[in-house]
């Protein structure tokens, strides 16, 4: 079962004893997530008019991607528009800050992704059951191939009327992957060149790529396991803070609205212990590479 251990950290900055940092090193790597229960981010002036789920337009999300400096997914207008980045980027630069002083281990290897602004209410929110985040899955992405990298991701709690942000965790990735894998089919030779010569992908999808986007899908298509499977529930509250590797650790969101998120990338190389990685757990359980 998914563990959350807490860190009693209460500023982007503090820096955190050695032994602590081995202990959120260890626990991250074998699957908890790290909780700092005391870890607001907080909004400066004029921002608090961005809590609004207006402030997505249709969507359910904005995205910035850091290599552009782009909004993707808003409805504001050019002033807000202009608050929202620089909340987003003080986002990330809070977030690294983090990273560095409680895993100074991945600092030099923390490859930034896109930043998120989550104000929708997840509750009733329609999707596919393939895009339903309230089903128990581990993240990968059909466009954004990883061939074995890290997801690792920072979320807040930025909710101004005391709601909580409610996640199910399961099982550990090995049990997940020893129970779908049997029926999980093989790629088609070819597929993954094709894909990206039409830009589907940004990049060639590896095998390991290939496993883990069925993975995610047989996790989320089956109704069965969702159901029955170990799992339990922890509720995230507002001005908490947390860090997860979404593709490794087994969740779904069920509610919650308006939260910050910063997804990373992190090589295998850079674990502490890489054996604990989706794709070394992947090879092992197969028997060959796969990236």
């Amino acid at each position: 079962m998914t563990e959350v251990v807490s860190l009693p950290i209460a500023s982007w900055n503090e820096p955190c004893p050695a032994a602590a940092q081995v202990h959120a090193l260890r626990a991250l790597e074998r699957g908890s997530v790290l909780l700092f229960p005391q870890l607001c981010f907080p909004m400066e002036e004029g921002e608090r008019r961005l809590l609004s789920p207006a402030i997505a337009g249709r969507g359910k999300n904005v995205s910035l991607d850091p290599s552009r400096g782009t909004l993707a997914g808003s409805g504001a207008d050019a002033a807000d528009l202009e608050l929202l980045r620089g909340m987003m980027n003080r986002f990330a630069a809070s977030s690294r800050a983090l990273l560095g002083n409680v895993l100074p281990r991945y600092a030099a290897g923390l490859q930034q992704a896109r930043t998120s602004f989550r104000p929708v209410e997840i509750a009733g929110r329609p999707a596919s059951w393939r895009k339903d985040d309230t089903r128990l899955h581990v993240d990968s992405f059909p466009s954004s191939p990883t061939r074995g990298r890290r997801i690792l991701r920072v979320f807040s709690n930025v909710n101004p009327h005391g709601q909580a942000r409610t996640w199910r965790l399961g099982e550990s990735f090995e049990a997940a992957a020893r129970r779908h894998l049997p029926s999980l089919p093989g790629p088609i030779p070819g597929a993954s060149h094709v894909l990206e010569l039409l830009r589907i992908t940004k990049g060639r999808r590896s095998a390991y790529d290939h496993f883990m986007l069925r993975l995610h899908d047989r996790m989320k298509a089956d109704l069965a396991y969702q159901s029955e499977v170990a799992q339990t529930v922890h509720e995230f509250h507002p001005d908490s803070t947390w860090i997860v590797f979404t593709d490794q650790v087994s969740h779904a969101a069920m509610r919650g609205q308006y939260a910050l998120e910063q997804t990373y990338h992190l090589p295998v190389e850079r674990m502490q212990d890489p054996s604990h990685a989706p794709l070394r757990v992947l090879e092992r359980l197969m028997g060959r590479e796969l990236a």
